[in-house]
């Protein structure tokens, strides 16, 4: 039986790169789709697409960061598919590169608007819409590695918040029986590589431009391992799962039910600060 047969899900960011890969993956197990991202002729692509394999894909293009259009979000899925299973916030944008001292505020502010404030307003707006659902599963993405990345404070700012926004929430929402995590999907090749291409060494840096164009030639980490880590995490497969990051590329997230009141316990697959032994 397919995982997610006769499940809702709203898929931000779903028109291409991760996003699609997601929106692909959960058409095969039986999903009812509803893809929401900025440029529509790339949602009727995908759902075209998507709609030849059987699937039903609905489209609604527009900002996730307004607070209006994601109202209309709500009243589209209350007329059309009446209450939501999952939500998979995969919208974002990389934003200003280059140092603090010199990128333009204005669009430091546009970067957390879409990464952060928009999985903020999508999340508050389905809360309620899952309450009908057995289980509500809603998936975050996160990114930005695990340490320092100079010339993206934007990108690093909004993902690291969106990974604490994660745990908090799911703590929120336990008692509504909705599990909330996020994902980190690796150094896949999308939109995002060639914009770091296009900016070039000296906004970049050399290091990280280095590291992009060997992410380019080479290929980068595959969008359906990322895929396959949102289909687990949507379905009953997952349930008790919650307020985590975890990795597509090295985590081993299948073998966590078995060990899941331990995990569940437990900082791993958390963002925290390291104590000093003599601290802890």
């Amino acid at each position: 039986m397919k995982l997610l047969k006769d499940k809702t899900v709203v898929i931000t960011g779903g028109g291409r790169g991760i996003g699609k890969a997601v929106a692909r993956a959960y058409a095969n197990e039986g999903a009812r789709l509803l893809l929401i991202a900025r440029t529509e002729k790339e949602l009727e692509r995908t759902q075209k697409e998507l709609q030849r394999t059987g699937a039903r894909v609905e489209i609604m293009a527009g900002d996730v960061s307004g607070e209006q259009f994601v109202e209309r979000i709500a009243a589209y899925i209350k007329k059309s598919f009446g209450s939501v299973d999952i939500l998979v916030n995969a919208a974002g944008i990389y934003g200003p590169i280059g140092p603090v001292s010199s990128i333009d505020p204005k669009e430091w502010e546009k970067t957390l608007a879409i990464n952060l404030v928009g999985t903020f307003l999508m999340s508050r707006m389905v809360i309620p819409l899952m309450r009908s659902s057995a289980r509500g599963k809603i998936i975050h993405f996160g990114g930005g590695g695990e340490g320092a990345l100079p010339n993206f404070s934007a990108y690093v700012a909004s993902k690291g918040a969106v990974a604490r926004f994660t745990e908090t929430l799911a703590a929120e929402v336990k008692k509504l029986n909705i599990d909330v995590n996020a994902v980190l999907p690796g150094a896949v090749n999308t939109a995002f590589v060639d914009q770091l291409l296009a900016a070039g060494r000296e906004k970049v840096g050399e290091e990280m431009y280095k590291k992009s164009l060997k992410q380019k030639k080479e290929g980068g980490v595959s969008p359906q391992k990322a895929a396959a880590l949102c289909v687990f995490l949507a379905s009953h497969r997952s349930d008790g799962i919650s307020g985590k990051t975890f990795s597509a590329v090295w985590d081993e997230y299948e073998k966590i039910p078995d060990h899941l009141n331990e995990v569940m316990q437990s900082d791993v697959y958390t963002y925290r600060r390291i104590k000093p032994d003599s601290k802890k």
